[in-house]
């Protein structure tokens, strides 16, 4: 994992932040724990289309169990988490 102290971004500012996202995503690291993970805007972008993508191929599947007839329907949330073997 690729961290960053944050008292180091406070220290150096952005060019600390610049040097470590060179290794890819930055995890910035506050209280010894991983705070905020910092990406470049493509490594963003490419982040967000992969979830579009993933979303609209769940809507897809979704879509084609309906017209397939492949769906249940129940009275409450309970008979639903029952149906699925939650309790």
């Amino acid at each position: 994992m690729n961290t960053i102290p944050a008292q180091e971004i406070k220290r150096r500012g952005m060019a600390a932040v610049d040097d470590a996202l060179v290794a890819g995503p930055v995890h910035v690291v506050k209280n010894n724990r991983p705070q905020y993970v910092v990406l470049t805007e493509d490594s963003y972008r490419e982040l967000l289309e992969a979830q579009q993508e993933s979303t609209l191929a769940r809507i897809k599947a979704s879509l084609e169990d309906a017209a397939a007839g492949r769906v249940t329907r129940h009275d409450s949330v309970e008979a639903l988490m029952r149906h699925i073997g939650v309790e």
